[in-house]
């Protein structure tokens, strides 16, 4: 495999960045959500936020990447709407990357909870406290967090049957150490 037809080692390591950091965030908010109340629980609220905010802003880096080093080109045996759903897929996921923590920002803010990065940066309330608004947006967070898992499965369910049905080199292109010389 070439280099023109694989992901940048810059866009490797932050697609394998950012996966991490959902998968380790999406179980600390389950985790957390069924824990009575006590100052750990609060801690990991706190820490939940930090990796969210984190993911926001890898989210960021990770986008700007993708706009000014493009993809490389998709197999051409691939039909037309099969090049739509992954393209439609992709931007789904950076859509609900960038969606979800500021909707939990939003949440955090309307219900009186300040974010303060890794407890030493202060970050802005976006609205202020109301807390029907803040009900309306922790729905918002859960919904966008499930929906998120999904386009995730998908995600890697592509990228599966690429690998292992189509025999392609689709999900090569992003995997670290594939086709290096």
């Amino acid at each position: 495999m070439n280099a023109a037809s694989r992901y940048t080692r810059t866009a490797i390591f932050l697609h394998w960045l950012v996966g991490l950091g959902l998968i380790g965030t999406f179980a600390l908010g389950f985790y957390m959500e069924g824990l009575p109340l006590s100052p750990a629980k609060l801690k990991l609220y706190a820490w939940h936020k930090w990796a969210g905010i984190a993911l926001l802003a890898l989210a960021v880096v990770r986008l700007a990447w993708r706009m000014s080093h493009p993809a490389p080109d998709l197999p051409p045996e691939m039909g037309p709407k099969a090049r739509l759903a992954a393209h439609a897929g992709h931007w789904a996921l950076y859509v609900l990357m960038l969606s979800i923590p500021i909707s939990g920002w939003l949440m955090s803010s309307a219900q009186g909870f300040s974010v303060v990065w890794f407890g030493v940066l202060p970050l802005p309330d976006l609205v202020a406290k109301n807390a029907a608004l803040g009900e309306v947006f922790g729905n918002v967070h859960v919904v966008l967090n499930y929906t998120l898992l999904l386009a995730v499965a998908g995600h890697v369910g592509a990228a599966l049957q690429h690998h292992f049905i189509k025999k392609d080199t689709v999900m090569a292109r992003m995997l670290p150490f594939a086709g290096r010389a």
